[in-house]
């Protein structure tokens, strides 16, 4: 903490396949986060993957153009305090190194592409931190762009995480990928869900 501060401020980016998310926040010395800043760039990362597994050009140049804002307000935090966490779209495209080592340039920090179980457990830490407490397992399910998390929990812990490769821009990519919508897509897309 700074000389004669209390609090610092910290960051958290989500890299998600939809959006990307940055919270920041002041980490008061009791340890109360009071929101800072808060945005979200729908910037539909898991659009751009290609059937090769590739992001293309055009998806990483739109992303890295939110991460340049995102970067101004981040990059001169000092390390330790921000937490940049890529999803499913990192975990699955082929050139995610590439996009990462690009990305993390303009952030001013290391990003860190997680497994999906690690996004369930973030998740699940989100929702318990941000309602309020209450007796009794409860059921947390996360539909993101390129995959689900299911997370049992009882108070702040998460009991049983997994994640499913099937998000709201992988199926509609899957099955409706040319806009037109027939029984058939959508039969199989409610199988598949």
């Amino acid at each position: 903490m700074d000389k004669g501060s209390e609090s610092r401020t910290v960051a958290a980016v989500d890299l998600g396949s939809n959006s990307f998310h940055m919270i920041v926040a002041r980490l008061e010395e009791t340890g109360t986060l009071s929101m800072i800043d808060r945005l979200r760039e729908p910037v539909r990362l898991g659009g751009g993957l290609k059937r090769n597994g590739k992001l293309s050009r055009k998806a990483r140049d739109g992303a890295l153009d939110c991460l340049e804002q995102f970067g101004q307000r981040i990059r001169n935090l000092p390390q330790g305090d921000v937490r940049i966490v890529g999803t499913n779209t990192l975990r699955v495209a082929t050139n995610a190194e590439i996009f990462a080592q690009e990305a993390q340039q303009l952030l001013g920090h290391p990003i860190e592409i997680v497994s999906g179980r690690e996004e369930a457990r973030l998740v699940y830490l989100g929702v318990a931190h941000g309602r309020a407490t209450r007796e009794g397992k409860r059921l947390v399910v996360d539909i993101g762009g390129g995959s689900t998390e299911l997370i049992i929990g009882e108070g702040k812990d998460s009991l049983l995480r997994e994640s499913m490769y099937t998000g709201c821009v992988s199926a509609s990519r899957q099955y409706f990928d040319d806009g037109e919508i027939t029984e058939k897509r959508m039969t199989g897309a409610i199988i598949n869900a």
